[in-house]
């Protein structure tokens, strides 16, 4: 339950730029000058990922972000976390933060799962002692006891997944961020990471889940923003706004169908008998 009047995150007026270069095509550049300077010359395109966010989360809410790709999602998770600044705007964090963005990315490929699982675990900010209190949870719940001391370049994808999730998964900050990390392993493993979140939950830690797992967010969140093209177009209940943004993707797909060839019956029917 969140805490009356405590805020955890407060996104204020946010907007984040990029600038893409444009080099001048080939097609363009037809004299050995133009393609020349065209190698040496691009020109900066400017790219707003996200344009005047404002929102907040309260002390242990679940809260679900969901949208099309290039909605502007992961940039959000990116300033939330610290990994990048906004170009303008105010992010303001109470408490200590971890951020789930690539399961394992954190791994040396040398080193066994155990070694990795110290490595991992103190790169997300745990200390040693912790580690090592948890590491048989931390084990048992990757599944990976028979391969622990070998190392991860001889994992399989799942393991190394499965592993690094476990990692992650035993974290104990105030605020969890997570993106798409529902997508390692099978059923049963999916299964083990939503008791697995839902337990944080309950244990009053604010959640901020990014998913095109639309399910996932309807189980596991009290609220859903909806971003397109880097705005916020909805905030509120789960079921209401992925209803929502479900009407809106069936009404895109709908409007790029290309158009149904003419019957050729009536077409023929068009035609003058003599």
């Amino acid at each position: 339950m969140a805490a009356a009047g405590m805020t955890d995150l407060q996104v204020d007026g946010v907007s984040k730029r990029y600038k893409v270069s444009e080099t001048i095509s080939e097609a363009s550049a037809r004299s050995v000058l133009r393609r020349t300077i065209g190698r040496l010359r691009s020109r900066p395109v400017e790219f707003w990922a996200l344009r005047d966010v404002s929102f907040q989360v309260g002390r242990g809410e679940t809260l679900g972000i969901i949208g099309d790709n290039g909605a502007g999602k992961s940039t959000l998770l990116k300033l939330l976390s610290g990994v990048t600044s906004p170009t303008s705007g105010r992010i303001a964090v109470r408490g200590r933060m971890s951020a789930l963005i690539e399961v394992g990315s954190g791994f040396h490929p040398e080193l066994t799962g155990r070694e990795n699982v110290y490595l991992s675990g103190s790169i997300l900010g745990m200390r040693r002692r912790e580690i090592t209190q948890k590491i048989e949870r931390i084990i048992d719940f990757a599944g990976v006891r028979r391969f622990i001391d070998t190392p991860v370049k001889r994992y399989s994808s799942g393991m190394y997944l499965r592993l690094g999730f476990s990692i992650a998964a035993h974290l104990e900050p105030d605020i969890l961020l997570l993106d798409e990390v529902l997508a390692v392993g099978d059923a049963e493993f999916q299964a083990k990471c939503l008791e697995r979140i839902n337990e944080l939950h309950g244990h009053g830690r604010t959640i901020v889940f990014i998913s095109h797992d639309l399910s996932a967010v309807e189980h596991l969140c009290r609220r859903v923003l909806l971003l397109s093209h880097g705005r916020i177009l909805a905030d509120g209940p789960p079921r209401d706004v992925i209803e929502m943004y479900r009407n809106l993707t069936r009404e895109r797909a709908n409007a790029e169908a290309p158009a149904a060839p003419a019957d050729r019956a009536d077409v023929s029917l068009t035609v003058a008998h003599p």
